[in-house]
């Protein structure tokens, strides 16, 4: 039978209920686009094409969809979901077998469609249906004898109809020559005035197709977003989803309900999260890594042993073995810390390589910086890097210890087992092994009296 699989991904709503601009399937969950999860969910069970119907929103939709394998159909009115079909119907190739889902159905496993994808290629019409103990607004499945016969919408329903607990999800998958020739059938005579996808399987029926159904392991995995409230109610299923395969893992969680992944998270062992942590992008945690409460971590990759404290912000950045930074540290895009350095509290660094054993404890900032091994960065230092037109660079040797209250104007470089004294403004290189002072003299002014504030109304 038909063995190429195509995906036809509807997303041309515009989502009223979303009280947004943005077209809904744009609405991101844990970081990614509705329509993104579907589109890797398709990539997944290997289609040779992902055909995305897009409509409310003009460009929008196709403008943010960075990949090259999707072929978009635009649908200028928006008259059903069998109408949206028909769409695409000239992207579908008749020798395949067509898989239908929608953009605003984000979390619905391979594993799930995957039976459909067979039943379709063995020349049946497979139909995901889920049993729902309200049912209410979701078209009826209608057997006789065991056998599906038909799907009733719920405002066509008769009262005996719409006592049926199990519902079309509206994923189907059936060969593509059927879809076209059952799609050319479909007719506006109900309720809305629309042309039904769903109606297509009464024609199967008629022409003694077989209709095989299969059910999700999770209701969840059928659950479209209409509003804020079901989106947000779908990010805590994923994210919780997310947690249980972190702690499968072995990961520690200290609360799994207070974790947000917007992204791919790859933990080593004994790794340990605490709450209210977020991580963003492509996260990579070493063996023994501990995040501390509250720390935003983007695009990091952090080896073994490293220790994160609570409030920390780290973005696009390599974090070397046996750190410790924190707490209330920001790591900007360019860093690179070797091994065993330590970033404390209010210190902020950007575009910098600190090397092994470095140490910048307190309230600094180090921005476009070179640093050696062993330099030990006294509190309130700031590397100047701009010049108000153009970023500079400062480079700190080995073994430089420098005093707090200090500013090193870039381009300027401290030599290897260079001091430089409290309260210094560097603004030439100091030289290797010695001490380097650049302040104002100290100066006690005699009989000098502090001012005096006037009382209102005196002259």
């Amino acid at each position: 039978m038909e063995s190429r699989l195509e995906i036809l991904i509807l997303a041309a709503g515009k989502g009223t209920r979303m009280r947004s601009d943005l077209p809904k399937v744009l609405h991101k969950l844990a970081g990614k686009s509705l329509l993104g999860h579907v589109v890797d969910t398709a990539h997944e069970l290997g289609a040779a094409q992902v055909c995305v119907v897009y409509g409310f929103g003009g460009e929008a939709v196709p403008q943010s969809m960075a990949d090259d394998r999707l072929t978009f159909v635009f649908q200028a009115e928006q008259h059903g979901t069998g109408h949206a079909v028909k769409q695409a119907l000239p992207q579908l190739a008749d020798g395949s077998v067509t898989l239908v889902l929608y953009g605003d159905v984000p979390l619905t496993h391979t594993a799930t469609l995957q039976p459909l994808v067979t039943a379709a290629q063995a020349g049946k019409l497979g139909l995901l249906t889920v049993n729902l103990a309200h049912p209410d607004g979701y078209g009826r499945i209608v057997r006789e004898n065991g056998k599906v016969t038909r799907i009733v919408e719920h405002k066509d329903a008769t009262p005996a109809e719409r006592a049926i607990h199990e519902v079309n999800t509206g994923i189907l998958a059936v060969a593509t020559r059927q879809l076209k020739r059952w799609i050319a059938e479909l007719k506006n005579d109900n309720a809305q005035g629309e042309y039904y996808l769903t109606d297509i399987i009464a024609l199967a029926v008629r022409d003694g197709a077989d209709v095989e159904t299969h059910q999700p392991a999770y209701e969840w995995e059928v659950l479209g977003v209409n509003s804020k409230a079901q989106l947000a109610a779908l990010e805590r299923i994923h994210q919780n989803e997310i947690a249980q395969a972190l702690l499968d893992a072995g990961v520690t969680l200290m609360d799994p309900a207070r974790l947000d992944v917007r992204g791919t998270l790859t933990c080593g062992r004994d790794v340990v999260l605490d709450v209210n942590c977020v991580f963003e992008g492509r996260v990579k945690l070493g063996d023994g890594v501990q995040v501390g409460a509250n720390c935003v971590l983007r695009n990091v990759t952090v080896a073994a042993g490293t220790r994160i404290d609570a409030f920390t912000l780290i973005d696009d950045a390599e974090i070397g073995e046996a750190n410790r930074l924190g707490p209330f540290s920001r790591i900007r895009p360019g860093t690179t810390l070797a091994r065993d350095v330590h970033i404390g509290n209010f210190v902020e660094i950007k575009n910098s390589q600190i090397d092994d054993g470095s140490k910048i404890n307190h309230l600094s900032y180090v921005g476009d910086t070179t640093m050696g091994k062993r330099v030990n960065i006294g509190a309130g230092t700031i590397t100047c890097n701009y010049d108000g037109a153009n970023k500079h660079r400062t480079v700190i040797e080995d073994d430089v210890f420098v005093g707090s209250d200090t500013q090193l104007v870039a381009p300027v470089t401290v030599g290897r087992g260079a001091t430089l004294g409290a309260g210094t403004t560097l603004t030439k290189d100091a030289p290797a092994g010695e001490l380097t002072l650049a302040r104002a003299k100290q100066l006690t002014l005699s009989g000098w009296t502090r001012p005096v504030k006037k009382v209102r109304g005196e002259a």
